[in-house]
């Protein structure tokens, strides 16, 4: 007599952010039951899983990574075959305001969920946020063995949760992971975050806006992908043998200034006539250039990109041009 197939549970938590939504959307389309926490759920909009139409189909639950209790209780409700810790602060800039704060909802909470899981019975899978900054500047493609060099209180907090990740997996067993995600983007960014902030003004003066577009340094160079390619990257990490950690990255950087001129060059304007750039905006430390090399998670992962530099800027601009 064969038996129906267990449905797999997830936990996604910070599912109201970018790859939380898309990931909970993916899962959800692999037949996943989808828990998903925020800070306060019955207060969060979860705009964004409402602008993706799953709203009624994430179960969420409320969640303080830096308390310890609060994740013990969230785990224990879900039970879920798969954990993803995508909370926590995710601004660099902010971070030089707020060390303290960063590291507390970073590396605390990071090593909260280690702990409880750790000591649960259920066996779940975990996946860990990683990022990029960790690198500092890559002269050439970072790879999983490069070694950390962090230019912000953001990207030694990311360090340090994902040195903890590993220390889980090898001294306890745990099937932990790391994805270290280079920059990915999506309509689904929040305003604060730059590439926004130059789709968003540039299209208010295709418009007829007078406004100038003020930015800080235009010559930094970035590795930028597409976030729904990237949430997908993670979920592949949780389906292996064994468990690892992987870059996910396009291999190829653009400076600021590109990313600048094609959006207005894809507006029919001259970014030259509208943007300025002001050293007030310089952040204290920053990376001058961060790019990845992915070839692990390709060999491994079957892990590819499909929507290039172009093709993300004039997705984000035709999304901007609905909403405003």
């Amino acid at each position: 007599m064969a038996f129906p197939k267990k449905t797999k549970k997830a936990l996604i938590i910070g599912v109201s952010g970018q790859d939380g939504a898309y990931l909970a959307k993916l899962l959800l389309e692999k037949g996943y039951e989808v828990h998903g926490t925020s800070r306060d759920h019955e207060v969060s909009s979860f705009a964004n899983l409402v602008k993706l139409g799953i709203r009624d189909r994430v179960k969420t639950t409320s969640m303080v990574t830096s308390d310890f209790r609060s994740v013990l209780t969230a785990l224990h409700r879900a039970e879920a075959d798969e954990v993803y810790n995508l909370a926590g602060q995710t601004s660099v800039g902010m971070s030089f305001d707020y060390p303290v704060e960063t590291f507390d909802s970073i590396l605390i909470g990071t090593m909260n969920l280690l702990e409880c899981l750790r000591l649960f019975k259920h066996p779940s899978r975990f996946y860990n946020a990683g990022s990029s900054e960790v690198f500092g500047n890559t002269k050439k493609p970072a790879t999983e063995t490069t070694p950390f060099y962090p230019r912000s209180p953001y990207a030694a907090a990311k360090a340090a949760a994902q040195y903890a990740v590993t220390n889980y997996r090898e001294a306890y067993g745990l099937f932990a992971c790391t994805g270290i995600l280079f920059n990915h983007e999506s309509p689904l960014r929040p305003a604060r975050f730059v590439t926004q902030k130059i789709v968003s003004t540039a299209v208010r003066i295709a418009n007829g806006s007078k406004e100038k577009l003020t930015l800080g340094r235009l010559d930094i160079r970035r590795d930028w992908g597409w976030a729904p390619e990237y949430v997908d990257a993670m979920w592949r990490m949780l389906q292996q043998k064994k468990p690892d950690d992987y870059v996910v990255a396009t291999g190829e950087e653009h400076s600021l200034q590109q990313f600048v001129a094609e959006t207005f060059r894809q507006l029919g304007l001259d970014w030259r006539k509208h943007v300025a750039s002001d050293r007030k905006l310089f952040r204290p430390s920053d990376i001058e250039q961060s790019c990845g090399n992915a070839s692990k998670a390709r060999r491994k992962l079957g892990f590819k990109t499909k929507i290039g530099f172009k093709k993300i800027i004039s997705a984000l601009i035709k999304q901007d041009q609905i909403h405003q």
